[in-house]
């Protein structure tokens, strides 16, 4: 191991992740991602406990570090409150949080959609998951992080927020939101030692653009336009969600996005 290496794993190893979202998909990448490095991870869902399960067994066997799930709607982001009450219990300690987690289906009705086919609901809806889910849930980690002498807060963005996606105003907007509720962030926690960023993928290969009524045209079209000739995949954002959690490399970035799109944004 080089010494570039060792320092990482110094840093990481002991500290503890709290990212919602993280039975499949991106967040299940990223969680790999720390708990391969030694970080113990507190993450939530929303359905799908057995897979939670699964994911405990498989991680903490794995790489023996501690892991805890936790039934969580981002729809009700007052729920991070109780949520982390309980993470209090389990772990001594907050260094990380990532907000991942995202809704579809019949909860973004009215918000993909074309512009004249957008309602109220459907747009509060995606706002509520995307920034005020990230608003709550950072104030809450916040709180833990000063405990502790600092740390990491990262939210997972979109390039639909660069680039027209067909039906993805709500979407976009509210990328560019949370974008932008990042810088404030991170000008008013950087003197508790806490940075604030975010990463921005183009359209990654998960199960959440799959349901998306457009998915084939969406990926025929990325393959063609990367120079890189593919659609992004999950592990290509946890690698950009742990470098910045990683002191050791990014200490000096903080309220700053990272565009991770194959170069797709550039046409």
């Amino acid at each position: 191991m080089n010494s570039r290496l060792r320092e990482t794993a110094e840093y990481m190893r002991g500290k503890t992740l709290v990212i919602s979202g993280a039975t499949r998909g991106i967040g299940k990448a990223i969680l790999y991602k720390f708990a391969q490095n030694g970080v113990n991870v507190a993450f939530t869902y929303n359905k799908n406990e057995e897979e939670a399960k699964n994911i405990i067994n498989d991680v903490e066997s794995k790489y023996n570090i501690k892991a805890k799930a936790y039934p969580l709607n981002v729809l009700e982001p007052e729920q991070y409150i109780e949520l982390f009450k309980q993470i209090d219990d389990d772990f001594n300690r907050v260094d990380f949080f990532i907000s991942n987690a995202i809704i579809y289906g019949k909860s973004v009705a009215g918000g993909f959609a074309p512009f004249m086919r957008l309602k109220p609901k459907g747009l509060n809806n995606i706002y509520t998951a995307t920034v005020l889910a990230f608003v709550v849930g950072s104030q809450e980690a916040t709180k833990r992080m000063k405990e502790v002498g600092g740390g990491s807060i990262v939210t997972l963005s979109s390039t639909g927020n660069l680039v027209y996606m067909p039906n993805y105003a709500g979407h976009g907007s509210s990328k560019n939101a949370v974008e932008t509720i990042v810088k404030y962030a991170a000008q008013e926690l950087g003197e508790f030692g806490i940075r604030v960023n975010a990463v921005s993928g183009g359209p990654i290969d998960t199960d959440a653009l799959k349901a998306f009524p457009d998915y084939e045209v969406v990926k025929a079209t990325v393959e063609e336009e990367s120079p890189l000739n593919r659609m992004g995949t999950p592990d290509d954002l946890a690698g950009a969600a742990f470098f910045l959690c990683d002191n050791t490399q990014s200490s000096w970035l903080t309220g700053q996005t990272i565009v991770i799109d194959g170069g797709t944004t550039f046409r």
